[in-house]
């Protein structure tokens, strides 16, 4: 009996030993597959790392521009604000030396005589007249 007991006790210990392999083996592939993800997440993540490089280069590039042209428009701004305060100057100065050429130029206008006044009956007979004168040549007046 003893010597079944034994063999029944290695048979067992070969038979955990065999599933302990197994299960090695089954072990060695799922690392196999986390290096391998492995490796391609670090190269993930140094692409990631250089794009926010880039990234950070380019923001500092376009506050740089920001600033630039913010100064720029500012300079331009008080240069049209400027301008814009000479012209309404110049404006104003003009239409005051039109006033006066105007005023001039009616006080040198010679002054037009009056048309002759007219009677009422001498106005009725001229507008008869003026009537009588557009007659159509069928006899109507027109």
């Amino acid at each position: 009996m003893s010597h079944s007991f034994g063999m029944v006790i290695e048979s067992l210990v070969a038979v955990l030993l065999l599933l302990t392999i197994g299960y090695c083996m089954v072990l060695n592939k799922r690392l196999l597959r986390l290096k391998a993800d492995e490796q391609s997440l670090k190269a993930t993540i140094g692409e990631l790392i250089t794009a926010t490089e880039i990234a950070e280069r380019a923001i500092g590039g376009l506050k740089h521009t920001v600033r630039d042209v913010n100064e720029n428009l500012g300079s331009q701004l008080n240069a049209a604000t400027d301008m814009s305060r000479q012209l309404t100057k110049l404006l104003a100065e003009g239409d005051g030396v039109l006033r006066r050429i105007s005023k001039i130029a009616v006080a040198a206008r010679p002054a037009e005589p009056e048309p002759p006044k007219l009677s009422a009956a001498k106005a009725v007979a001229a507008a008869a007249q003026a009537f009588s004168d557009r007659r159509r040549p069928n006899g109507l007046a027109a």
